[in-house]
């Protein structure tokens, strides 16, 4: 099952890359801007609930497909990137095995626990 889900990740990956290819940004913007989400991951430093509702909205799909579709709707090409970066980042996270998370620690996710190697 995991492997499908991974497949099914690496499928919506490529989907936002598409995307991506439809705005009139640069190549290199992509990956520069992929890593930008996991910034949310400073709510830890408050404690695991704040932590996990910090990292929980950003790496929320449907967060990035809202910001994309707002972006399409009212022209505003920045949102456009956004929401994919967003949507992009979160699949590529999930492709990893790295969920939403719940309040226990960083390494509680929907997917599972995370073992020490993964969460390295």
């Amino acid at each position: 099952m995991k492997n499908l889900i991974r497949i099914e990740e690496l499928a919506m990956f490529i989907l936002s890359i598409f995307l991506f290819s439809g705005l009139s940004y640069a190549w290199w913007v992509f990956p520069a801007l992929l890593l930008v989400p996991d910034l949310s991951m400073a709510g830890y430093l408050v404690n695991s609930k704040v932590g996990a509702a910090c990292y929980n909205i950003i790496h929320h799909k449907a967060v990035g497909i809202c910001c994309y579709l707002a972006g399409l709707i009212f022209i505003i090409p920045i949102l456009q990137l956004t929401g994919v970066i967003l949507f992009a980042h979160s699949c590529m996270d999930r492709m990893f095995g790295f969920g939403l998370k719940y309040n226990q620690g960083f390494k509680y996710t929907h997917l599972g626990v995370l073992n020490d190697k993964a969460a390295a």
